[in-house]
């Protein structure tokens, strides 16, 4: 402004400007002056606009200061922007002519101090455990011994270093490392990206993809280590379909990545620990379970083998028993060797008799006769009707049962009595009025019938 008050040093009235020339003369003036500033302030308003760029505003107890993050800055910044987050940001003082507002164009922002590091982190916290990003049941196990290991680390320094060594000395085992900066501007984005990577692995390579993932680095402070805070690490994390050990830091330092990750190891030398067993004692193992296995089958054998010969003691000798039984057959094969020709003998015998005295088969005949007659006229004798000519009486009752006593003849509602020359009925309900029966003949079955002419 010293140029416009020069050439008006003359004249006693005040200066006069044009508004663009006040306009310009203090954009250069602000700009000049405050060409690289640090402010510390509170975070209002954060909005991220389509083109990238975020638009803000700092704040404390008396002021607050407008504020701009170019797409290009935002995309390398060590946090994202949120409200209520108190940081330091660097930049310029700009103005903009068109609303006479000035505004601060954001070049770097980091976390103010330690306390509001550990405010953020118990919010985030919270936030994703409500999410359900920490559930224990989204936890995979992990693989007992895995051909692949997979390393999401620096490419220099002692982890890398650390668990290639641990691994071989426990379990020697195929490690792939996709290296990453592990802390600064951008740090958070490519860990994720690489543990989506690792996810895709036997898609975008020749490489079959791991069996499980490491994501490890060495001890810092709370800046340096808060990459693996960010919602990015997260949310791949969970996202990962193959198991996620968290080794990140020292012992004591806690990081949002344990929560989530699947195993949490103290250290990088702790997390190849988890994911290989010790060879020799592997070894070692199987030796003992091979000699329990063939002590316990020795054992089985000779068990069965006693009962088996338990049992064999009670079973009779069996070349004596088939000795016996051999004999016995060839006693019976004698015997019926003998038998055979004794009856073909006997019925020679018999043949030959047939033939030298043929009236013998008359006499057999006519004696046969004879017996059968006397067997006729003794069936006779015991007929019915023999026992009626006798002088005895049957007595039946209604349904055609003969009646043996007189308790069995007054049930009867009626009463038949046969005689040799007829038969007579009496009703019990007619007081015993007798009608007389004209002789039947006989049945078949209560008469003899002669067989022969007699």
């Amino acid at each position: 402004m010293e140029d416009l008050f020069a050439k008006n040093s003359g004249e006693n009235s005040m200066p006069e400007f044009s508004v663009s020339e006040i306009s310009f003369e203090i954009k250069r003036c602000v700009e000049t002056t405050f060409s690289r500033v640090r402010v510390k302030g509170e975070i209002f308003g954060a909005k991220r606009a389509d083109s990238g760029h975020w638009y803000l505003t700092l704040k404390d107890d008396n002021a607050a200061l407008s504020a701009v993050i170019w797409r290009g800055v935002a995309s390398h910044l060590a946090i994202k922007p949120e409200d209520g987050l108190e940081v330091v940001a660097t930049g310029k003082i700009t103005t903009f002519a068109g609303k006479s507002s000035y505004q601060l164009v954001i070049e770097e922002m980091e976390i103010a101090g330690q306390g509001a590091l550990l405010k953020l982190l118990e919010e985030r916290k919270k936030a994703f455990a409500a999410e359900g990003l920490f559930d224990a049941a989204h936890k995979k196990p992990l693989p007992f011994l895995p051909t692949t290991i997979g390393v999401v680390t620096s490419a220099s320094g002692a982890v890398i270093r650390d668990i290639i060594h641990r691994v071989r000395d426990r379990f020697p085992s195929h490690i792939l490392l996709i290296p990453t900066p592990v802390q600064g501007e951008g740090a958070a984005e490519k860990v994720a990206q690489a543990i989506k990577d690792f996810n895709r692995l036997d898609e975008i390579s020749d490489y079959k993809k791991p069996d499980v993932l490491i994501v490890a680095r060495g001890g810092g402070s709370l800046e340096d280590l808060w990459p693996f805070n960010e919602e990015c690490v997260i949310r791949a994390v969970y996202a990962s379909q193959i198991p996620v050990i968290s080794a990140v830091g020292h012992e004591t330092d806690t990081m949002l990545i344990d929560y989530v990750a699947d195993k949490r190891a103290p250290t990088p030398t702790g997390a190849a620990e988890f994911a290989v067993p010790v060879r020799a004692e592997l070894q070692a193992m199987l030796n003992t379970l091979d000699a329990r296995l063939k002590n316990g089958t020795i054992r089985y054998f000779s068990e069965k083998q006693n009962i088996l010969a338990g049992l064999g003691r009670g079973i009779p000798n069996l070349s004596q028993i088939l000795q016996e039984a051999t004999q016995k057959l060839d006693d019976r094969i004698e015997r019926l060797k003998l038998a055979f020709g004794n009856f073909i003998k006997n019925k020679a015998n018999q043949v030959a008799l047939c033939g030298l005295k043929p009236f013998y088969i008359k006499n057999l005949l006519e004696k046969n006769t004879e017996a059968l007659r006397n067997l006729v006229s003794r069936l006779a004798a015991s007929s019915v009707e023999a026992v009626l000519n006798r002088g005895f009486a049957w007595v039946k009752d209604d349904l055609g049962q003969t009646v043996y006593s007189t308790n069995q003849a007054k049930e009867a509602k009626s009463l038949e009595i046969r005689f040799a020359d007829g038969s007579i009925s009496t009703n019990q309900s007619t007081n015993n009025v007798i009608t007389p029966h004209k002789k039947r003949k006989p049945k078949e079955n209560e008469n003899q019938i002669s067989l022969f002419d007699m």
